[in-house]
């Protein structure tokens, strides 16, 4: 532990004396983290989607990855239930939105948490998977009870394409 933060912190002081950005800092120090995150994001549905996602966090394992995948389909879903309560104070009984706040319940209070949780404590990926999985089509029933535009539409777009990423990811790990 104590040499893992001698390292980083010894990697930050060459990157600051250097000029460099701490994001090309870890190409440079952290190869096979590049490489890791290329083959894990060549077997998603969204590779320039998966790298940017992924490229945020160097320095993690296949499962770490996976994490951070997770990580940023509740930051999305976060956003997209703030909404939510921003639109619901101006209009409380509109069913539509009524509805998507009890989606955005399920996927941030169980697929998201149940899936971060379970790799987390190391448990099997297929939970991970099944939830990730589960997210776009619940995200989808959101968008769908507008039957018509939804104010929601690019959130909940952006929900979908990052859980799909994230299923991907998760669903390489044994």
């Amino acid at each position: 532990m104590k040499d893992s933060l001698i390292s980083i912190f010894l990697v930050q002081l060459v990157c600051s004396l250097l000029l460099l950005p701490i994001g090309q800092c870890s190409s440079v120090f952290f190869p096979m983290d590049e490489k890791l995150i290329d083959q894990t994001c060549r077997k998603t549905p969204d590779y320039n989607l998966c790298t940017s996602i992924l490229k945020s966090s160097p320095g993690k394992d296949l499962r770490g990855l996976a994490i951070v995948a997770i990580d940023a389909v509740g930051s999305k879903a976060t956003t997209t239930m703030n909404r939510i309560n921003e639109l619901l104070k101006q209009s409380p009984k509109d069913t539509a939105l009524n509805h998507c706040h009890d989606m955005y319940n399920v996927i941030l209070n169980s697929y998201v948490q149940g899936a971060r949780d379970t790799l987390k404590r190391g448990f099997s990926s297929h939970i991970a998977t099944s939830s990730m999985s589960l997210t776009p089509d619940t995200a989808r029933s959101c968008e769908e009870a507008f039957k018509g535009r939804s104010p929601l539409t690019n959130l909940n777009k952006d929900v979908e394409n990052i859980a799909a990423v994230a299923g991907a990811v998760a669903g390489q790990l044994p």
